[in-house]
């Protein structure tokens, strides 16, 4: 066995996705534990969800810092102080620096709801609904210096109705995000991911 991944969370609202990763730490599905969640907006439900949850949670103002890089480097500041091994981003609604991402290599996890190339950027289900697809789904990826575009990692289908909207589709996909995203956490934590170029590879273990 591996040793016990750090792992640090990001988010900018609730962190449902956040939760899903805590809970399946707490079940001891992960071999690891989130040792701090960080979110760009002090208000951010999250936040006080994870500190509930006994989690360090913390808040850093990117309007405090005069660009894009300055804020990234002093979450990643964060992170490093606290060892983090894999980065996850939960509905974090900033786009990383590349800085950031060559910081954290293969190392940070986004989930986008959709099934990627398909429909990236903000509004995946409104975009499937919007474009008449019968399957949408969602993809938990590494992310790259690219808008929604690094190596995927675990995708799951969800079929479009014909009388979805974009919330009904959005609420079948999110329980959708709450499976594949610790799922993905897990084999990331068992030393059991490969990547090479744009494919990961799930290893035996």
């Amino acid at each position: 066995m591996p040793a016990r991944k750090k792992i640090g969370v990001l988010i900018s609202g609730r962190g449902s996705n956040m939760m899903s990763i805590l809970d399946a730490c707490e079940r001891g599905e992960i071999n690891g534990d989130v040792v701090v969640v960080i979110s760009n907006k002090a208000n951010a439900e999250g936040l006080q969800k994870a500190a509930a949850r006994g989690a360090e949670a913390l808040a850093v103002s990117h309007r405090e810092f005069p660009d894009r890089e300055s804020f990234d480097r002093a979450v990643v500041e964060k992170l490093e102080k606290r060892e983090v091994n894999l980065v996850c981003l939960a509905g974090f609604m900033r786009l990383l620096s590349s800085w950031f991402v060559s910081s954290f290599r293969n190392r940070i996890m986004n989930i986008h709801p959709a099934l990627l190339p398909s429909f990236p950027g903000l509004h995946g289900q409104k975009q499937a609904v919007d474009h008449g697809v019968k399957i949408s789904g969602a993809t938990v990826h590494f992310v790259d210096e690219k808008l929604d575009h690094g190596p995927i990692i675990i995708q799951r289908a969800v079929e479009v109705r014909d009388d979805d909207s974009d919330d009904s589709l959005s609420e079948r996909i999110l329980k959708i995000e709450h499976q594949i995203y610790p799922e993905a956490v897990k084999l990331f934590c068992a030393d059991r991911l490969r990547v090479e170029g744009r494919k990961v590879f799930i290893q035996d273990k």
